[in-house]
């Protein structure tokens, strides 16, 4: 596995360690990235608080293309775990509890679907719980 180490002026970023992406993998590209760094969040190489790599130098350790680590990092964002904004550096906001929870809640929806619920259908049901 490959180590990714960004610099900035004052503060050094987190360190992780990334494999490689598998072009053959049925996974897309930007999943591959999000799952990579999910684990490292899991695996306690990044906590809360802490800055990850920018985009550009992630996509050169990975070899993929800086909007591909993008959408990993908005779909990371969109789930919680990181908080980034336009010129701010890209932050762990949840840990590996966190993940748990999204993972579980997705299978959720996933079993909700095949039950003939829609999403929402799924958040009424949730709401009227004590």
């Amino acid at each position: 596995m490959d180590g990714v180490k960004a610099t900035e002026h004052v503060r050094a970023e987190t360190e992780i360690r990334l494999g490689q992406v598998d072009r053959d993998d049925s996974l897309l590209l930007h999943e591959q990235v999000a799952a990579e760094i999910r684990r490292a969040i899991a695996e306690g190489e990044a906590a809360p608080g802490e800055r990850i790599p920018q985009a550009k130098d992630l996509a050169g350790v990975l070899g993929v293309n800086t909007n591909t680590v993008l959408r990993a990092l908005r779909t990371l964002r969109d789930e919680g775990l990181l908080e980034m904004g336009r010129g701010r550096a890209t932050v762990i906001a949840g840990g590996p509890q966190k993940t748990m929870l999204v993972d579980k809640a997705r299978e959720l929806i996933a079993f909700s679907r095949s039950q003939g619920y829609r999403r929402e259908e799924l958040v009424a049901l949730i709401e009227q719980l004590p």
